[in-house]
């Protein structure tokens, strides 16, 4: 199994104490896989339904956010690749 990637950018490299920090993580799995469920129902007579479809994530990811000073940092959004913290310097 391949490690899940990871790269993180702050939006400034300085803060003054009670500035805003917004992080940036980008992660990713190569080998997480998604599976698709496919239903369709039919009736006595043969008829038949459309197709609907779910999908899920064998494998999925999770994303901890830590510092040295101990912050609390918030999460803002998270795409499931791309996710958006909030801490206070």
């Amino acid at each position: 199994m391949a490690a899940p990637t990871v790269t993180a950018s702050l939006n400034s490299s300085t803060y003054a104490p009670g500035d805003p920090m917004t992080l940036t993580v980008t992660y990713g799995d190569p080998d997480t896989k998604t599976l698709t469920v496919t239903v369709v129902v039919t009736d006595a007579q043969g008829n038949s339904s459309a197709p609907a479809k779910v999908t899920a994530v064998i494998d999925p990811l999770t994303v901890t956010v830590t510092d040295d000073a101990g912050r609390t940092w918030t999460k803002l959004s998270d795409t499931g690749t791309v996710a958006v913290y909030r801490a206070v310097a």
